[in-house]
């Protein structure tokens, strides 16, 4: 066993086999699942089987980022929704074991699919019913039973979007190298014209294609979905707004910060996936732009956070220097979006 950069693999497989209840795990390979920008994913694999854990990244954190038993608790607690997520299986709360607090949970076997698509998957209509299932589960989310998935003190729903602009703003003073007035004028806009918020639902955060995982015989079934820190109680139209970021068109520059397919022939537009989510949510989009704008806001500043954290070394080795400079391009596009 050779150990992984964020985690003991000896001490791991020692809790494991213990929690798990199952001798083998003492002797597991561990593999940095690459792609993931924010905590460290890795697949362990032994004469058991294969489970996924999930971490926060080495170094610096900034304040209140990074929290697994927030994690795990929002997928305990969509288990038995309309919401596919991959079960919990131990959650560790001893940093002494790898330095962090961590948790596993099933690994979910499927398609992620970030910039390509696999040889002839999701041909002859199937990459609308890609679209068509992101959508639907996005809004399947939205309307869970908040007390029956025991999810309703799972955040403050009042304010929500006020507060939104805020800590987004303050995570990009915490995280830029250089001032940018493109960032801190659209961050003041966003926080003069907050719209009433129409419902109150569980937000993902950060919802898109890649971070679930596809059935691999069937594109318009969604057998999970991923990547939850940063999950709460909220205004839904908040993850619209980050989805349609995320949806890349023809034309449109595509960085590697989140690679995409839906730019390809076959796949619906932005404004088609949004009539799709209000006729399944019965939300009203009049502004839609301003949920569109905040996401550019929230997305540099999580690309300025990555870049930072890569660059002291906390991302397992993976390289993101190509995200420098794109907070700017953002804001731009936000500002542009609020003034169309």
């Amino acid at each position: 066993m050779t150990d992984t950069p964020g985690l003991e693999v000896s001490a791991v497989g020692a809790r494991l086999a213990e929690v798990l209840d199952e001798a083998a795990w003492r002797d597991l390979s561990a593999a940095l699942i690459t792609g993931g920008k924010s905590n460290l994913t890795y697949r362990l694999s032994s004469a058991a089987g294969s489970v996924v854990l999930r971490r926060p990244p080495t170094g610096h954190i900034l304040p209140k980022a990074h929290d697994m038993g927030r994690e795990a608790t929002v997928q305990r607690g969509l288990a038995q929704s309309a919401v596919p997520v991959a079960a919990i299986l131990h959650e560790e709360v001893d940093e002494s074991i790898t330095g962090a607090p961590f948790y596993v949970m099933a690994d979910v076997q499927g398609e992620v699919i970030r910039d390509v698509l696999p040889t002839g998957y999701a041909d002859h209509g199937g990459r609308e019913a890609m679209a068509t299932a992101l959508v639907d589960v996005l809004a399947a989310l939205h309307t869970v039973d908040l007390d029956a998935a025991g999810l309703r003190d799972y955040g403050r729903p009042e304010g929500f979007m006020a507060r939104q602009v805020a800590r987004w703003t303050k995570q990009w003073e915490l995280a830029k190298e250089n001032e940018e007035p493109a960032v801190d004028e659209l961050a003041r806009r966003l926080a003069a014209g907050v719209p009433q918020a129409q419902s109150t639902a569980i937000v993902h955060g950060d919802y898109r294609i890649d971070n679930c995982i596809y059935d691999s015989a069937d594109p318009g079934r969604i057998r999970a979905v991923l990547d939850w820190e940063l999950s709460t109680l909220g205004d839904p139209l908040a993850d619209l707004g980050m989805t349609l970021l995320y949806w890349a068109e023809s034309g449109d520059p595509v960085t590697a910060l989140v690679p995409s397919v839906t730019e390809q022939p076959g796949f619906p537009t932005r404004r088609e996936l949004a009539e799709r989510y209000a006729a399944v949510s019965g939300l009203d989009l009049t502004h839609l732009a301003f949920y569109e704008a905040f996401a550019r806001l929230k997305f540099a500043a999580i690309a300025q956070g990555v870049s930072m954290r890569a660059k002291a070394g906390a991302m397992g080795g993976q390289d993101f220097s190509d995200h420098e400079g794109l907070a700017p391009a953002l804001a731009e596009h936000g500002l542009a979006i609020l003034d169309r």
